[in-house]
């Protein structure tokens, strides 16, 4: 039987820390180098992936590749920061509600399998995974390790579950940002967008179709798996509606 894919993103789709992740990234960069980070507006940055962002700040200041020994030792620094503001700041690190009982419900079924894809590290990532409780022994996971696109992060994926012998009838990715709707287009891959705040005209604007604020209710997020679509190239005239 057939199945359906849902990959979903991890920061802004399933846990809110942003921005304190960000900075986190940045505060290392300074700690370890003792130079001023460039921007965490990733969008500066010639991919969205940690692999790529640290590669190139790295090429900028000092000229050369990065080595896989100071990717490590960076890698240590920045995962031991992120787990300090946890510690220190634990209401700052919310899921997104729902996000957790969503994903046992879809392992639960016979329909679905579950992938995890994203920009980041893995080891931050499980860090991030843990805190809000949401198990990854049964996920498809790839993450920005040797990856240096987000296209590769989520072929990745493909691989995986090609590798186990399982097929699908309609693969869907869940995001919250515009290198991610930027990213489906390309692979035309349906996608559901994920906005903290509901302002989902912010996606929309680049060409998603469908924008959730939560999933609080589940049987509406089904039925945008069912339904989503591939994003649109940029539209200015998007319909101006929250769901």
């Amino acid at each position: 039987m057939k199945k359906k894919l849902i990959i979903f993103d991890i920061d802004g789709t399933l846990l809110y820390s942003n921005k304190i992740d960000s900075q986190c990234f940045a505060d290392t960069y300074e700690k370890v180098y003792h130079l001023k980070f460039p921007s965490i507006d990733w969008s500066k940055y010639p991919h969205v992936t940690d692999d790529t962002i640290f590669k190139t700040v790295i090429q900028n200041h000092f000229q050369r590749d990065a080595t896989k020994e100071e990717m490590h030792y960076f890698q240590n620094e920045y995962v031991a920061l992120i787990q300090t503001k946890r510690r220190e700041q634990p209401l700052e690190f919310k899921e997104v509600p729902n996000a957790r009982k969503t994903i046992e419900h879809l392992l639960r079924s016979d329909v679905y399998e579950v992938g995890i894809a994203t920009g980041g590290w893995r080891r931050p990532a499980m860090v991030k995974l843990n805190h809000v409780g949401i198990a990854t022994s049964n996920l498809h996971m790839s993450f920005a390790d040797g990856n240096p696109t987000r296209e590769d992060i989520i072929n990745a994926v493909f691989h995986q579950t090609k590798a186990k012998g399982i097929s699908f009838e309609k693969v869907v990715y869940v995001g919250d940002a515009v290198w991610d709707v930027e990213t489906t287009r390309n692979m035309n891959i349906p996608f559901i967008g994920v906005r903290r705040e509901g302002d989902s005209n912010f996606l929309k604007q680049f060409g998603a179709e469908t924008v959730i604020r939560n999933y609080k209710d589940l049987n509406l997020f089904l039925s945008f798996v069912e339904t989503s679509k591939v994003p649109k190239k940029e539209n200015k005239y998007f319909l101006k509606k929250d769901f």
